[in-house]
């Protein structure tokens, strides 16, 4: 019994010292802790009032509170602690920081920290960029600044027009007293062209064109009188087109879900062969087709697009006007003299849609309306019929690579005066 109260008494002192000593230890964790959260505390006030200031947080103060953690800020704008081995592995992503300005899918695009790398969109706007590719051309997104977008195009048109003419008298319905003419007309045409585009910047492009054009024209006409009379006239003609040159920039960045407006201003050329310009003969027939215009031309333009998930809804409203000129030339016994073609005024409606990642589609509407052509021949002035042209659009686009992508649209003639059908065959190749 003695000898259990001396070991006890012996071993007492012990475990009241190794009790005294894991307290001191607690408490000096404890100690530590507060004042590692004292730090932070600091930090995130001092990141507070540097928002509150206007300054762009600096990832170097307060970077690091004691040597591991790292202060961020979250989507909302918070500051957050990360740990200083998950900052490392991040950094990569820290690199291509989103600025305000907004871009054309109206969300923050993304410009790149590094001097000479390549911008890295977000996926969004790649998706807006897919939907966007089947949208006709003039109207999609502009070219990435710094970047050149070489397009090779195709182009077939194909018009049809047939009139029936009856000069003369009605006895009874059936017997008829008088000349009948038939006339049916066919034409075709195909246009090869080769366009640059450039991103000047992140809002503003500019493009050069350069057409080549094969023309082809059957007119057949049929005169009834005591025995029908049939003539065929067929034409052709090729050569360089009108080139053209156009600027477009985007006016707005689509902020708070607002439309993306887009202004252009485009110039035609009249480097082509104009109808002035070809050769005739004795009769005033032409000797072949013109491949140009033989006019200048001015188009100024302002076109949207209007993000609405999962489409893209785009629309432009256009006026192209001629210039005119003095012809002065003997045409038989015909002087013409000045010549104003008739200018256009044109509007298009419609949206784009992306199935998966590489298909994308459109449909849409355009309209122009073509005023007269005001023409002095023999020192008076005749004026033509305006017209009416309709049709109705269709585009699709398979992205083949990064860098390649296949782009058909169709127009289906809608009107008496629009052509039949048109089709373009585009590749885009991006530099």
């Amino acid at each position: 019994m003695l000898a259990t109260v001396a070991a006890s008494a012996l071993v007492g002192p012990g475990v009241a010292l190794a009790q005294d000593g894991d307290l001191a230890a607690r408490v000096a964790r404890l100690e530590a802790l507060v004042v590692e959260q004292q730090k932070r505390i600091e930090a995130q006030d001092a990141l507070l009032a540097e928002r509150a200031a206007g300054a762009t947080p600096s990832e170097a103060a307060p970077s690091d509170v004691d040597g591991r953690w790292r202060v961020q800020t979250d989507a909302s704008g918070r500051a957050v602690f990360a740990d200083r081995d998950m900052a490392s592995l991040r950094a990569g992503q820290a690199t291509n920081q989103t600025s305000s300005q907004m871009n054309l899918n109206g969300q923050p695009q993304t410009t790149p920290a590094p001097a000479g790398a390549p911008p890295v969109e977000p996926p969004l706007l790649q998706a807006r960029r897919e939907q966007l590719a089947a949208i006709p051309e003039g109207i999609a997104v502009l070219t990435r600044p710094g970047r050149l977008t070489v397009d090779v195009s195709s182009e077939y048109t194909r018009s049809s027009a047939n009139r029936l003419v009856f000069r003369g008298i009605e006895i009874v319905p059936g017997v008829q007293i008088g000349v009948i003419e038939a006339n049916e007309a066919d034409r075709d045409t195909g246009v090869a062209t080769i366009a640059a585009k450039y991103g000047v910047s992140s809002r503003m492009e500019v493009e050069l064109r350069a057409p080549y054009v094969w023309r082809n024209d059957t007119i057949t006409t049929v005169q009834q009188r005591d025995e029908a009379v049939t003539r065929t006239i067929d034409l052709s003609g090729d050569g360089i087109g009108d080139v053209e040159a156009a600027v477009r920039y985007q006016i707005n960045g689509g902020e708070r879900g607002r439309p993306i407006f887009i202004a252009g201003l485009r110039a035609k050329s009249n480097t082509g062969e104009g109808p002035f310009d070809i050769p005739r003969d004795e009769f005033g027939v032409a000797t072949h087709l013109a491949t140009g215009s033989g006019f200048w031309g001015v188009e100024p333009s302002v076109s949207f697009l209007y993000p609405s998930d999962p489409a893209v809804i785009f629309g432009s409203l256009s006026y192209f006007a001629h210039l005119p000129r003095d012809i002065d030339k003997t045409e038989g016994d015909v002087l013409i003299g000045r010549v104003d073609p008739g200018d256009a005024i044109g509007m298009s409606i419609g949206f784009g849609f992306s199935l998966n990642p590489k298909f994308s589609f459109s449909l849409g509407y355009k309209h122009n309306y073509i005023r007269p052509t005001e023409s002095e021949l023999n020192g008076s002035v005749e004026k033509s019929d305006s017209l009416q042209v309709g049709a109705l659009q269709f585009g699709m686009s398979y992205l083949l690579s990064d860098r390649f992508s296949l782009n058909g649209n169709f127009e289906f003639g809608v009107t008496e005066d629009a052509p039949d059908m048109r089709f373009i065959l585009r590749l885009p190749i991006i530099f």
